[in-house]
């Protein structure tokens, strides 16, 4: 009977414990880290993909030709976008890390409003420095949004006049690639609707593999920019929850001040009356003698 019920009680406070530990996790800094790792992989490896689907298609149907190492050319643009790519990887990794991390001493902080926990000046400073890096890192993902749609507005005329070879049958479309600003106006670099590489480059797998691609790139250019707002909103209200727990403490402390004033100065007066009854007190019996 007494094994029964300790195996009971360690039950019971197993499922104490583990429920505590469930309402100590941040889930709107899970759900935001979450959002941000796959929004991130996601641009990584599709705009990786895509860029390189790009070369291939420049110089197979353009025949456009990498220059020297020291120019400025769309290949070396190209390679330069490859490196930022690998740097935002690793970058948003550790940082995602950091986001989650603080949330969890946040949630553990506004868990323990009236508990032994103290908000220091130290962790409103590094409060404030994510809610400003995160303010940041969600406009810095705007303008990649904006920038990713480029490329995917390109890539949709070029599919679209492919999927429409029967209607534009009879008339002569070129696609010029100075009208992107690929190449500079001295090269003519343009395929037209008639001639045989238009064709292959419309059967091809590359241009419809690098035009979905672009398209989920930029699907996980505005997945990070949610997972951005989500995150400045959730250290937003931490921030609030921390001022409104230095209210209440400062309120607490400045209350408490002026009752223990207030208790000194009462202890102190009847402190005092005993004293002068005392002194009367013996004054009489003294006379009295």
């Amino acid at each position: 009977m007494e094994e029964n019920m300790e195996e009971g009680q360690t039950q019971k406070g197993c499922f104490e414990c583990c429920i505590k530990c469930l309402g100590g996790i941040p889930y709107a800094s899970l759900i935001a880290t979450i959002l941000l790792y796959a929004g991130v992989a996601l641009f990584c490896g599709c705009g990786h993909e895509a860029l390189s689907g790009t070369v291939t298609i420049l110089q197979n149907y353009f025949e456009v030709v990498r220059g020297p190492v020291d120019s400025l050319d769309v290949f070396t643009m190209i390679d330069i976008f490859k490196y930022v790519i690998y740097g935002v990887a690793a970058a948003f990794f550790v940082y995602g890390i950091l986001l989650m991390v603080e949330g969890f001493f946040t949630t553990g902080a506004i868990r323990d409003l009236y508990g032994d926990f103290k908000i220091t000046a130290c962790g409103r400073c590094v409060s404030a420095w994510f809610i400003m890096l995160t303010y940041i890192f969600m406009l810095a993902w705007l303008g990649v949004t904006a920038f990713t749609s480029l490329p995917v507005f390109m890539y949709f005329n070029i599919w679209t006049i492919c999927q429409n070879t029967t209607v534009v049958e009879g008339a002569n479309l070129c696609l010029d690639l100075r009208q992107f600003g690929l190449v500079t106006i001295g090269e003519e670099k343009k395929v037209c609707t008639g001639s045989e590489k238009f064709f292959k480059m419309c059967e091809s797998t590359e241009l419809d593999l690098t035009f979905h691609l672009f398209i989920c790139a930029l699907a996980g250019a505005g997945a990070a920019v949610i997972a951005m707002v989500l995150g400045v909103s959730v250290l937003i209200r931490n921030s609030v929850h921390y001022l409104m727990v230095l209210s209440a403490n400062w309120a607490y402390v400045k209350d408490a001040c002026r009752m223990q004033k207030y208790e000194d100065i009462k202890s102190k007066e009847e402190q005092e009356l005993h004293d002068i009854h005392s002194t009367r007190s013996k004054e009489r019996l003294n006379a009295y003698t």
